[in-house]
């Protein structure tokens, strides 16, 4: 029952998945146009992405409060985002190493969450797997981030670039293959 529900309000928040996709499409897009761009101005495009993430993210998950859709996994995932937005934006000097471990944090809660979701609508949907494959995606992101962070920070710059548009792309596609899935809604 609880999956039928989840489907049915993704179903209806479909296109706030696929802004949340959008979001990270352009964040990567404008890290690789500006490569060479300081770690300073990396932090707060981050921060900025982090925190629009967040928004949409609560934004989905509350549409439908009043129904009975238990919708946590997204609430968790907005308050992390936004609180990773907020955090960036209060310290935006902090270390390369520090920033490079917060995110790749971030990304192994988000991918965790998002692993977990896609478990859940295995039996619902049939294309479960890019929930799931995003999630994936994230976590082997933040591993690799964790067990490099010196690395170069160009190469840093490319690689959150490259997850950000690939998970991007597939939000993208989560959403418009949730178009049309939720349940007419009556008034």
């Amino acid at each position: 029952m609880y999956e039928k529900l989840l489907l049915n309000h993704l179903g209806q928040n479909w296109e706030w998945i696929a802004l949340r996709g959008l979001a990270a499409v352009i964040f990567g897009v404008v890290a690789f146009i500006w490569p060479g761009v300081t770690l300073g101005v990396l932090t707060l495009l981050w921060g900025a992405y982090a925190l629009a993430d967040g928004i949409l993210t609560l934004v989905a998950a509350f549409r439908n409060r009043d129904r009975a859709v238990p919708v946590w996994t997204l609430i968790l995932i907005g308050l992390a985002g936004i609180g990773a937005g907020i955090v960036t934006f209060l310290w935006p000097g902090m270390t390369a190493i520090v920033l490079l471990v917060f995110i790749a944090a971030w990304a192994v809660i988000i991918g965790v969450l998002q692993i977990v979701a896609a478990i859940r609508l295995r039996k619902e949907i049939e294309y479960e797997w890019i929930l799931g494959l995003s999630g994936v995606l994230s976590v082997v992101f933040g591993v690799l981030m964790i067990l490099d962070p010196s690395a170069g920070a160009l190469a840093v710059v490319w690689i959150i670039a490259s997850y950000a548009i690939a998970f991007g792309i597939m939000l993208i596609v989560l959403g418009f293959r949730l178009k049309g899935l939720a349940a007419p809604i009556r008034r």
